[in-house]
């Protein structure tokens, strides 16, 4: 079992940084990969990014590669998500997502077994 929970989100103006944090639970936090997604009002949720057990392999979706960061902490228990360049379409609630399937099987749409409540980052234009 493992526990998620999300902060860092906020209210920013577009073209600003955030960075979202995940604590998870657990003494068994390495050997999940992990992941970031989205929901945007009025739509499904999408994968934003990935990252493998030991944070050497990441997967981005094509709306936010170059301008978004995962990585994560091991030690700490955490994974992050560093946004640049945010424009209002990245307004959405941001989840933190935990499983056992490889980083390149979640970007395929593989479920996920754990999942945060989630964060809302607003982006003002």
């Amino acid at each position: 079992q493992v526990q998620l929970v999300e902060s860092g989100g906020g209210l920013v103006q577009a073209g600003g940084s955030l960075r979202l944090s995940c604590a998870a639970s657990g003494r068994t936090f390495s050997t999940y990969t992990m992941g970031w997604f989205r929901q945007a009002p009025g739509k499904e949720r999408e994968f934003v990014a990935a990252i493998n057990r030991s944070g050497g392999v990441t997967y981005y979706s094509d709306s936010v590669k170059g301008r978004f960061t995962i990585s994560r902490d091991n030690a700490g228990n955490r994974i992050y998500l560093q946004m640049n360049t945010l424009n209002p379409e990245d307004t959405a609630v941001y989840y933190c997502a935990a499983t056992t399937a490889t980083a390149a099987m979640v970007k395929s749409g593989y479920g996920m077994d754990y999942w945060g409540k989630g964060t809302l980052v607003t982006v003002s234009s």
